[in-house]
This record gives structure tokens, C-alpha cells and sequence, in this order.
């Protein structure tokens, strides 16, 4: 499995704008081979900057690559533009594969 992971610094006030846009944009991800699930997650809020991170699981990352060089992706990002103002510099991308995935027995 992998885990590939943007962080994005929002400026503070443009927090519900940023989530905004990710909740209606088209992420074009369920039919994508590979594709395991997707996440947003938001973090503290310090010096201004309100942390985020988008958080994607792939069955390999070969099928992470291939998403990336799809027309999928290229549609998924066309309208991926924040305000100006919301973001304090570019995304940082992190990719990790898994050498260690538990979950609870029930």
C-alpha cells in the first residue's frame, strides 16, 4: 500500500473556503485503478496558519503514479484554484509506502 500526503499552510480566516472547495470539487478518484480512499484532514492553528493535509491510499505506488499522468487527474486539478490569499505558499507532497498496516479485530 501507499499513502501519498500534500500539505498545504491555509491562512487564517480562509479555513472554511479551503474545506469548501474540496467538499464540491470533483476528485474523479472512484473509478481510478489502484485507489484505496481519500481523506482531508485539518490541524492546529499556529502563527496564522491553519495546517492541512489531503491524504490518499493507493494499492501501490505505481498506481499513484499512473493517477497522476491520467486525464483523471488533469480534470481533478483544472479547477483546484484557491483565492488568492488562502494559501501561504505551495503544497508539500509526501509519498510513504506501508511497511506496517493494523487495525482492530472485532
Amino acid at each position: 500500500m501507499y499513502v501519498a500526503m500534500n500539505r498545504f499552510r491555509v491562512n487564517e480566516g480562509f479555513e472554511d473556503g479551503f474545506e469548501a472547495i474540496w467538499r464540491q470539487r470533483d476528485r474523479y478518484l472512484e473509478d481510478v485503478a489502484g485507489f484505496r480512499g481519500f481523506r482531508l484532514l485539518r490541524g492546529e492553528t499556529s502563527e496564522g496558519l491553519t495546517a492541512f493535509i489531503s491524504h490518499s491510499t493507493w494499492d501501490s505506488k505505481d498506481a499513484f503514479v499512473a493517477w497522476t499522468q491520467s486525464e483523471a487527474f488533469r480534470k481533478a486539478h483544472s479547477d483546484a484554484r484557491s483565492p488568492k490569499g488562502t494559501l501561504a505558499g505551495h503544497p508539500e507532497f509526501s509519498g510513504y509506502e506501508v511497511v506496517l498496516d493494523e487495525a482492530p479485530t472485532t
